[in-house]
């Protein structure tokens, strides 16, 4: 439905959600929840009506349906950020001065370009990129792969090119790690860890990398730990670079300047997980700004039962047997509205006032920028009475 509430419903006003000043104003927004509550389809309408604000936008995605990639131009294995057509842009209403781009993360690309910005020369970068272990390192430090996602949040937000990021995090549990990964990154890179592989010229700590040695030959065979010495050999120097842009992404998205959102559905399984998910970013410290309760009934738009339908007294006894099945789905509907609307009233309670909205059901799968438009307009302008 693409008609504006407050046209259709007495009973519903048109003013900002709580959505609103967010895009307006931060610098990070980050998507959380479950699979299959429209979680990437949510972070790129938020993009959108960022963008249509004035805003230059990037959005981050880590798998998006394909005729969603399609939709926003977003090409398989890009290297860098693509922009949407600013003819597509003009048709969303998107002012000269708002921009809005999409990629598709890359965890290569990502670390690739950090190990550029920090080692300094061109010979550094070839041999770190040269070591076989630097293809697998994702698998030897816990974390590593979404701690590029936060070193790209961090640095794609802070470059001055865009005014806002959104980021739509993996959708698991998982997605938790991203926001430990700074922490994470920081102890794996505590010298006193990475010293124990290092060659030794003192005698006692030679003798403890020499137990080190035999350990990792045992369990991973000839070769490996040379590689490994080889590999942070390359690296030494960098690690506190390293470290200090981790502390910088942590400082970022416990800043005013972030805000964390969860997407759920009135599904109890994605409201479980939506739950403990707030309860982990509180534990983190890191600004929870409110619920989307996604593809809910809660609103009505102006819903007309079959109640009112009055058949001609010649009516046949089919056309009778049709109009009771359609109230008995009209009942099915406003007990799922009723129940969507608990559940928003449920999840307001849990956060600061005001601070859950809820999402139209558009009828399928949003799939195109029309769709991310309408979907964009519900998210930060319409709201029950």
């Amino acid at each position: 439905m693409t008609s504006r509430a407050a046209d259709v419903l007495p009973n519903v006003r048109d003013e900002a959600t709580f959505l609103e000043p967010l895009i307006r104003t931060k610098k990070v927004i980050v998507c959380c929840g479950a699979g299959g509550v429209g979680k990437t389809t949510t972070a790129a309408a938020i993009g959108v009506a960022s963008a249509i604000h004035g805003r230059r936008v990037l959005v981050l995605t880590i798998d998006p349906a394909r005729r969603l990639a399609e939709a926003m131009g977003l090409p398989a294995a890009a290297r860098t950020p693509s922009q949407v057509p600013r003819a597509k842009l003009d048709a969303l209403g998107v002012p000269p001065e708002g921009d809005l781009s999409a990629w598709m993360l890359s965890p290569e690309v990502v670390f690739e370009s950090m190990v550029r910005r920090l080692a300094g020369d061109e010979v550094r970068v070839q041999e770190i990129l040269g070591n076989r272990l630097y293809q697998h390192l994702s698998k030897i430090v816990a974390g590593m792969q979404e701690y590029t996602a936060a070193e790209a949040l961090y640095t794609l937000s802070t470059e001055g090119k865009y005014d806002l990021v959104v980021l739509d995090t993996p959708p698991s549990r998982n997605a938790l790690e991203f926001l430990e990964a700074p922490r994470k990154l920081s102890m794996f890179l505590d010298e006193r860890v990475i010293g124990v592989f290092l060659p030794k010229r003192n005698a006692f700590f030679r003798a403890a990398s020499d137990l080190t040695e035999r350990v990792f030959k045992r369990a991973f065979g000839e070769g490996f730990f040379t590689d490994l010495q080889s590999f942070l050999g390359a690296f030494s120097g960098m690690f506190g670079g390293m470290r200090a842009h981790a502390e910088a992404v942590r400082t970022l998205l416990s800043s005013p300047d972030a805000a964390f959102l969860l997407v759920t559905s009135p599904e109890p399984a994605a409201l479980a997980e939506a739950s403990y998910f707030q309860k982990k970013i509180n534990e983190l410290g890191l600004p929870f700004a409110g619920y989307i309760l996604n593809r809910s009934g809660a609103y009505t738009r102006g819903f007309v039962g079959p109640e009112t339908i009055e058949l001609p007294l010649h009516a046949s006894d089919m056309q009778r047997g049709v109009l009771a099945k359609l109230v008995k789905l009209a009942e099915a509907e406003r007990w799922r509205a009723q129940r969507d609307r608990d559940l928003l009233a449920r999840l307001r309670m849990e956060t600061e006032p005001g601070a859950a909205i809820a999402t139209p059901h558009l009828g399928g799968a949003v799939e195109d920028l029309v769709g991310l438009g309408t979907l964009a307009r519900n998210l930060v302008r319409f709201e029950t009475a």
